[in-house]
């Protein structure tokens, strides 16, 4: 069966007609040269091919890392976070290695200038247990609640030997019983955390917060 070119021409017309969004990606001869591009055409109905590759699951860092490590980094993280949170300082001890131990609280402004005057300064895990005494011993202090927010870790670099340096946003809110809650730090940590037999620790935590000024004192672990 055969038409001339007038019958192309109204076929072609009334199915325009039928379907507008057809008009801009139909060529005589019926074929969809965008659709053989991988374009979306005008039919909010259809999607866009994938190219071959497309769907692939990448991890956005900078250095390579298995995604199984990150995972464990990540609920490090976590962890972490959840035992400040409940005010369990002995379980705060553990997140550190014991071979290198070192934490350090630290305004934005002494970091950026290499300044190594800091809040609180602790470079050993004995000091860290001594500290964890003090809060629940001999401190006097007015008790509060305290609640993380930490973003995931960014990875900066992974060494030959698992060595991992990463950083993570925070911000730490305070709540004094029968006050609202409020902020209470903010700010990011710079770490290094190391492979042990007990699985990732930190080896290095600076907490470099954004304000110059503190309310009152920090007691307990940022």
């Amino acid at each position: 069966m055969s038409a001339d070119d007038g019958e192309v021409i109204e076929f072609s017309q009334m199915g325009f007609e039928g379907k507008p969004w057809h008009r801009t990606v139909v060529e005589m001869g019926g074929r969809d040269t965008r659709r053989d591009r991988g374009l979306r055409d005008a039919d909010p109905r259809h999607v866009r091919l994938l190219a071959q590759g497309d769907g692939a699951l990448r991890m956005a860092t900078t250095d390579s890392i298995a995604a199984a490590d990150f995972l464990e980094l990540a609920a490090l993280y976590a962890d972490y976070a959840s035992a400040v949170d409940a005010g369990d300082w002995d379980r705060w001890t553990e997140f550190f290695a014991d071979e290198e131990c070192r934490y350090v609280v630290q305004p934005r402004e002494n970091h950026e200038r290499g300044l190594p005057l800091a809040t609180l300064r602790l470079i050993s895990k004995g000091m860290l247990k001594d500290r964890a005494y003090g809060i629940r011993e001999t401190l006097f202090h007015d008790p509060y609640y305290q609640r993380h927010v930490v973003g995931l870790p960014r990875v900066l670099k992974v060494d030959a030997d698992g060595r991992i340096d990463a950083e993570a946003n925070y911000a730490v809110f305070r709540t004094k019983l029968g006050d609202l809650s409020t902020v209470f730090n903010v700010g990011r940590y710079l770490d290094t955390v190391v492979r042990t037999s007990q699985g990732l620790r930190v080896a290095s935590r600076h907490c470099i917060y954004d304000s110059e000024m503190i309310p009152n004192a920090i007691i307990y672990p940022i």
